[in-house]
């Protein structure tokens, strides 16, 4: 693949001009290259065109950041939302699945943690549909009949004592399947706590939503029975029954049902 087919295909998937399209190509491999090992960017230099290789080459060693910090830098370079960064680079990694061979997508895959997983699988040509954030808290507002602050603040309530609650592998799991502005209230639920999910009743998970919420516990039922709800229409029906099945019993008056 030529460069100018490569700014095409980022181009026509993002509906930017050849120009924005560019900044986005070199916002995304400049920050990829930070997060690969050093021999992994050798490799990506030796199968893409000349004009991006620039992008590509390091002399530094690489950092070891998450796919949400990967995106803050990239949003940062590209001065967008995180939202907007993450489709783009989907965008700049899928013509990245075109510009390599298979053994290099994979190498690239194996040199980079599961929660880049959404981004890698635009490469490997693999469709990985993640329900974008103002949906989700579209759907929870309406749930709730709260305003737009309101639902965020609920869902994050709700998220982060849901990931103290659960296995912590279960916790990155679902992160791979849950748009990066929900992603920190998950991961701060289990960076707070002891190695081992938080064993709670229901009564203590409702408490702990409330009081992280600042509002009453027939409040927090409300509103932790309305993310539950749109949880289970953003994640794959695996994925819902591997997180709801490590909860206690008395947990399914909040838990919707087929």
């Amino acid at each position: 693949m030529d460069y100018e087919e490569f700014l095409e295909i980022v181009s026509r998937q993002t509906g930017l001009d050849a120009e924005a399209a560019e900044r986005t190509i070199q916002a995304t491999l400049e920050t990829l290259a930070r997060r690969l090992s050093k021999g992994e960017s050798r490799d990506l230099l030796g199968q893409l065109p000349a004009e991006l290789k620039p992008y590509v080459y390091t002399d530094k060693g690489s950092e070891a950041f998450d796919v949400d910090e990967f995106l803050r830098r990239v949003a940062e370079r590209e001065q967008v939302d995180v939202e907007e960064a993450e489709r783009r680079a989907r965008a700049v990694f899928w013509a990245l699945g075109g510009a390599l061979d298979a053994k290099e997508v994979a190498d690239l895959a194996a040199d980079l943690p599961e929660d880049f997983d959404p981004l890698v699988a635009e490469a490997q040509r693999r469709h990985v549909e993640v329900m974008r954030s103002s949906e989700f808290l579209s759907r929870v507002a309406r749930r709730t009949g709260l305003d737009a602050e309101g639902a965020e603040r609920a869902t994050a309530a709700v998220l982060e004592t849901l990931a103290e609650r659960i296995a912590a592998g279960e916790v990155r799991d679902l992160i791979r399947e849950l748009p990066v502005r929900l992603h920190p209230p998950l991961r701060r639920g289990i960076a707070g706590r002891p190695g081992t999910a938080t064993r709670m009743g229901l009564e203590e998970f409702l408490r702990r939503v409330a009081e992280r919420e600042g509002v009453s516990l027939e409040e927090a039922r409300e509103h932790a029975a309305a993310v539950l709800a749109t949880l289970r229409e953003a994640v794959t029906v695996g994925e819902f029954f591997d997180v709801t099945v490590q909860l206690p019993d008395e947990y399914w008056a909040l838990i919707p049902h087929p």
